[in-house]
């Protein structure tokens, strides 16, 4: 069994970084280091006082520590490192670049006050990610077996809509969770859907991003062969193999 730095270590560059940064972020609000407010995703001062950086910063904060802090890490570390091992396995760039596109989508809808009103618009957007890259995850593994705390066993391709039912039984607000299925799902259609109905593939990685990912050294080594998954199930809709943004 390896240890917890080897585990640590192995995993892959975005979502370890990703994870590591909201572990820090929840470690210093309650060391005292700052309050949330300063990073929430608040649109006021973002145009009134140029506080820009909250349009980044509301996706590092997970919440306090508690049961649904780690639920949302072992989510991010469980289908997240599966999404970038498997689909994505050498193709950081291309994982990058599809969680910047799904933070841009949740920026948009929760600046509609059309689609979520004002009392409704979490200012926080990073469980809602973490709901997306679940939601691609379940969208690439459909007729994988999950077992919800031993109780139910369902196939994948309905697990972010049983999570949801989960999170609401446990008090927890609705919004998060859809905005992170719409954010997943628009990024599926456009990368995966829309160019097997024929159509061009509309999110292909932009070449800043590969120069970036370059010049922060991420574009490593191989980390394994792609689950079996992925190579016999394909997705629910054509019943073949076909990566994310591929």
């Amino acid at each position: 069994m390896s240890s917890p730095a080897e585990f640590y270590n192995s995993l892959p560059p975005i979502t370890k970084g990703y994870g590591t940064i909201c572990v820090l972020a929840t470690t210093a609000f309650h060391l005292g280091l700052y309050h949330p407010e300063s990073i929430a995703l608040i649109y006021d001062p973002v145009f009134s006082h140029f506080q820009v950086w909250r349009l980044v910063t509301n996706f590092f904060f997970l919440g306090k520590f508690s049961i649904n802090f780690g639920i949302r890490l072992l989510t991010l570390a469980r289908y997240g490192v599966q999404l970038e091992k498997g689909p994505f396995e050498k193709r950081t760039t291309d994982f990058l670049w599809m969680i910047m596109f799904g933070a841009f989508i949740l920026l948009v809808l929760s600046a509609i006050p059309l689609v979520i009103p004002l009392y409704f618009a979490p200012p926080f957007l990073g469980v809602s990610l973490v709901f997306m890259l679940l939601y691609l995850w379940s969208r690439e593994f459909p007729n994988a077996q999950i077992s919800i705390y031993g109780l139910v066993t369902l196939k994948a391709f309905y697990l972010p809509w049983a999570m949801l039912v989960l999170d609401v039984i446990f008090g927890s607000h609705i919004t998060p969770d859809l905005l992170g299925i719409v954010a997943g799902h628009t990024y599926y259609f456009f990368s995966v859907l829309y160019p097997l109905a024929g159509g061009p593939n509309l999110l292909r990685t932009p070449l800043w991003v590969h120069k970036l990912v370059a010049r922060m050294g991420l574009e490593g080594p191989s980390y394994g062969a792609p689950p079996q998954a992925i190579r016999t199930a394909g997705t629910a809709f054509r019943g073949r193999g076909y990566r994310l943004n591929e």
